[in-house]
């Protein structure tokens, strides 16, 4: 497994990447906020209210164990709230991590506001796959990773031969391309959904975001912006 640390491939289009840093900030003050502990803590119960749980967002109940909370949410809010709330900081700082590397190119290549919806619709679509995966689970859905998920594919069809940093076996830096790290990334994904039958993790909304993010990168990205670029990156 490896962690994306920096890539080669400046802006082009825009002079910052302000979505990509609010949703990371966004994400980051959420868990702060209300699942730390420190300031408002919500327990597990009303955490729960704005997952998506698929047994809800299919119509099959949660019978006996209805979630207790104050909160109402509806059920087709939560396809939007669950991707701001993670399960730990591991699994917050991993999918901001892969967002603050990779998002940025994205954005550049289709603009601040369709970059905002294409992250929401890559998102949703990742919880509407994994609750046709798992139609009956009553376990909550939360984290940024299908959304994510969706800015990889993306960024693949985008920049497959930029040169990205990463740290390979969590502890050795090395310089590959795009199509190496992201694409194994990818496969193991899909391996994944295959072996692991648990549904600890989400493997369903991943394959959901991926390919979302596959199909509106065609569609969504700017006028003259190209697929498949051939270019290395800069320095």
């Amino acid at each position: 497994m490896f962690v994306p640390l920096h890539d080669t491939n400046p802006l082009k289009s825009i002079d910052y990447q302000y979505v990509t840093v609010s949703l990371i900030v966004l994400n980051i003050a959420i868990y702060l906020i209300f699942q730390t502990g420190w300031f408002i803590p919500l327990d597990e119960e009303n955490l729960a209210a704005f997952a998506a749980i698929p047994a809800e967002l299919m119509g099959h109940g949660l019978g006996d164990e209805t979630i207790l909370s104050p909160f109402l949410v509806p059920d087709r809010f939560t396809l939007v709230t669950y991707m701001f709330l993670h399960g730990s900081w591991i699994h917050l700082l991993g999918n901001m991590l892969f967002l603050w590397v990779f998002g940025d190119n994205v954005e550049d290549a289709m603009g601040h506001l369709r970059f905002i919806m294409f992250y929401l619709m890559c998102g949703i679509f990742a919880a509407v796959v994994h609750s046709w995966f798992m139609p009956s689970s009553e376990l909550p859905l939360i984290g940024a990773s299908g959304a994510v998920a969706g800015i990889i594919s993306a960024y693949l069809i985008l920049h497959p031969k930029v040169k990205v940093w990463v740290l390979a076996l969590w502890r050795i830096p090395i310089k590959i391309t795009a199509y190496w790290a992201l694409g194994f990334w990818i496969l193991t994904q899909f391996a994944n959904l295959l072996i692991d039958a648990e549904e600890s993790v989400a493997w369903g909304a991943h394959i959901g975001g991926l390919a979302a993010g596959a199909v509106l990168i065609l569609f969504m990205r700017r006028r003259g912006v190209p697929l498949f670029d051939q270019t290395r990156g800069g320095a």
